[in-house]
C-alpha cells in the first residue's frame, strides 16, 4: 500500500493525489532550497544593503551573505531541536521541523528586501500607500512571499517557484495581512503578536509588520492548511520560528562585527554607555521617563530606556537581574575583549573576530527552547532568558551606536530621495502613451499581472481593496491605478542598490552612455 502523501510537501500547481514529488531526486524540501538559491532574486541580494552600502569593499555584509549566515544558524537550530527527545515530540505535534525547510526559509527570508535595506522599505511603503492608495502598502516580508508565489518567473511554473506548503509557511514570519486577514485580526488580541500592532505614529494603517498582501491570501491559506489545529492562525510554524530566531541571532552578532571592522563601533562610547548603566542602575531607575528622552545622550540613559521598554513590551520574559547580567557579559566579551583593540586587518584581529562570532553563535544556539504554548509575543522556538536578554543588549549596541549616527542618516536621506525620484520617473513613463510600447518588458509584464490580480479582487473581494480611509475602489480606472502602483513598486523593489542608482541616472538624463541590464530591462 502506498504511503499517504505528506500534506506539508504539496505544491500549489500539482494535484494533491500526485504527492507533488514527480521531479524530485531526494527531498521535496531540499529541492525548494535549491530553487531559492538558483533564483535571480537570491543572486541580487549580493547588491542589496544590509545596513549601509558595502561600496565594493567586501568588508560589510550584504543581504546575500547575511542570508547565508542565517541559513547556517537556522539549520543548526532545527537539527538541535529535532534530535533531542524532549523537544522532538513537541515539535512533531506542532507540525514538524525539517532542517531543509528551515534552511530554505532562511535563504529566502530577505528576497523581498528593496534597494537600500530597511530605508528602502519605508520609502516604498509610504509611496505605495500615499501615492497609489494601496491599502497593503509595501512590506519586505510580504514582498518575499509575493516573489516566491507570483513574480519570480524563472521557476518550474509560469508564476512563482511552486514551493511546498511547508517552505511557504516557513517564510511567513508574520502570518497575517496588514488589515483584513485573518478575522479576528491578531492586532485585536489583548497582547498582539510581535509586529501585529499598528505603529504608534501611524494609527489606522494596520499592522506594522505582515507577510502577505491581499493578492497572495489564497497562497497563504494553502500553505497553512497542513498546520491547521496544530498552531494558531496568527502563530508562526515551528520552522518559521526557527528562521525568525536565526535571523535575530545573525543580526545581533554579524552586524556588530561589520562596524567594528570598519572602525565605526568605537570602544570608548560603548564602554561608557554600558559601564555607566552598570554603576548607576539604581539611580537611573529612579529618573522620570521625560529625563531619559530629553537627556538620552547622557551615558546610561539610552540603555535604561531600553530596559523600561522591555518591561512594557515583553513582560513574559524580562527580568532585571538577567538584564544586568547580560549587560555585564556584553561589556566583558564585546567591549573589553573585542572593541578594546582597533581592527587593523592583522591575523590577531581576524582571529579575535572569528572567536567572538563562534563563541556567541554557539552560546545563543545552545540557549534555544521549544515551548508548546508560548506567549503571543514570541514563537514556539525561543531563547532561554539569559540569552534572550543578551540578544536585546547586542541589538541595542548596534541600534544606538550605528543606526542612530548622523552620517548614516545623511546617507539614507539621499537614498530615500533617489528611490522617490525613480518611482516618479517610472510612473511618468507608464502614463506616457507615446512611450508605452518602449517600456521595460518586465515592468510591462508586472503591470499585466497586477491588473489581473486587482480586477479579480475588485470583483470577488472588494473589501480587501479598502484601506484606512474606508473609501471603496470603484471603476476600471481605479483598478488600473492600483495595478500600476503595485507594478512600479514590484519593479523598483527588485533592483539592487547600484541598479536603482544607475537607472535613475539613465532615465533622468545624467548618464552619458546607454544603459541596459537584462534582469532590469
Amino acid at each position: 500500500m502506498e504511503a499517504e502523501p505528506d500534506p506539508r510537501a504539496r505544491r500549489r500547481d500539482e494535484p494533491a493525489e500526485a504527492g507533488g514529488f514527480a521531479d524530485l531526486i531526494s527531498s521535496p524540501f531540499r529541492l525548494d532550497r535549491d530553487r531559492i538559491a538558483a533564483s535571480p532574486f537570491f543572486a541580487r541580494l549580493g547588491g542589496v544593503t544590509q545596513v549601509v552600502s558595502a561600496g565594493g569593499s567586501g568588508l560589510l555584509h550584504n543581504r546575500l551573505t547575511h542570508s547565508l549566515k542565517v541559513a547556517q544558524v537556522a539549520r543548526a537550530i532545527a537539527e538541535r531541536i529535532t534530535a533531542h527527545g524532549d523537544t522532538g515530540g513537541i515539535v512533531a505535534k506542532l507540525g514538524g521541523c525539517d532542517p531543509d525547510v528551515a534552511e530554505a526559509a532562511a535563504l529566502g527570508h530577505d528576497l523581498g528586501h528593496p534597494p537600500f535595506g530597511h530605508l528602502g522599505e519605508q520609502v516604498l511603503d509610504r509611496i505605495a500607500r500615499h501615492r497609489y492608495g494601496l491599502p497593503d502598502g509595501f512590506e519586505g516580508n510580504a514582498q518575499t512571499f509575493r516573489i516566491v508565489t507570483k513574480t519570480e518567473v524563472g521557476g518550474p511554473t509560469p508564476q512563482g517557484l511552486n514551493l511546498t506548503a511547508a517552505v511557504r509557511a516557513a517564510l511567513l514570519k508574520y502570518p497575517w495581512a496588514r488589515l483584513h486577514y485573518p478575522d479576528p485580526h491578531p492586532a485585536d488580541l489583548s497582547t498582539p503578536p510581535r509586529g501585529a500592532a499598528e505603529p504608534d505614529d501611524a494609527p489606522g494603517t494596520g499592522s506594522a509588520k505582515f507577510s502577505a498582501y491581499s493578492t497572495e491570501l489564497d497562497d497563504l491559506e494553502h500553505s497553512r492548511t497542513p498546520f491547521s489545529g496544530r498552531v494558531e492562525r496568527w502563530q508562526q510554524t515551528v520552522e518559521a520560528s526557527v528562521m525568525d530566531l536565526a535571523d535575530d541571532i545573525a543580526y545581533a552578532i554579524h552586524d556588530i562585527q561589520d562596524f567594528h571592522r570598519i572602525g565605526v563601533l568605537q570602544h570608548a562610547a560603548v564602554a561608557t554607555e554600558l559601564g555607566q548603566w552598570l554603576s548607576r542602575a539604581g539611580e537611573l531607575a529612579e529618573l522620570p521617563s521625560a529625563a531619559l528622552r530629553d537627556e538620552h545622550r547622557n551615558p546610561g540613559r539610552s540603555l535604561e530606556y531600553v530596559r523600561r521598554r522591555m518591561h512594557a513590551k515583553d513582560a513574559w520574559v524580562v527580568d532585571d537581574d538577567a538584564f544586568a547580567h547580560a549587560v555585564a557579559r556584553v561589556r566583558a566579551e564585546l567591549v573589553d575583549d573585542l572593541l578594546a583593540i582597533p581592527f587593523d586587518g592583522s591575523i590577531e584581529a581576524e582571529q579575535a573576530m572569528a572567536t567572538f562570532s563562534a563563541r556567541w553563535t554557539a552560546r545563543l544556539v545552545e540557549g534555544v527552547l521549544v515551548t508548546p504554548s508560548p506567549p503571543t509575543r514570541t514563537g514556539h522556538v525561543t531563547l532561554r532568558p539569559a540569552q534572550w536578554h543578551e540578544v536585546q543588549v547586542l541589538k541595542f549596541v548596534h541600534r544606538r551606536f550605528v543606526l542612530q549616527r548622523p552620517d548614516l542618516a545623511l546617507h539614507q536621506r539621499g537614498q530615500a530621495s533617489m528611490l522617490t525620484n525613480l518611482v516618479d520617473a517610472l510612473d511618468a513613463w507608464l502614463t506616457d502613451r507615446d512611450e508605452a510600447r518602449r517600456l521595460p518588458r518586465r515592468l510591462h509584464d508586472l503591470v499585466a499581472l497586477a491588473h489581473l490580480e486587482y480586477t479579480a479582487l475588485a470583483e470577488r473581494s472588494p473589501e480587501l481593496l479598502v484601506g484606512a480611509t474606508g473609501e471603496p475602489v470603484r471603476g476600471s480606472d481605479a483598478v488600473r491605478a492600483l495595478a500600476r502602483g503595485r507594478a512600479v513598486v514590484d519593479f523598483v523593489a527588485s533592483l539592487t542598490d547600484r541598479q536603482a542608482a544607475s537607472m535613475l541616472d539613465a532615465i533622468s538624463g545624467h548618464a552619458t552612455q546607454p544603459w541596459s541590464e537584462s534582469f532590469v530591462l
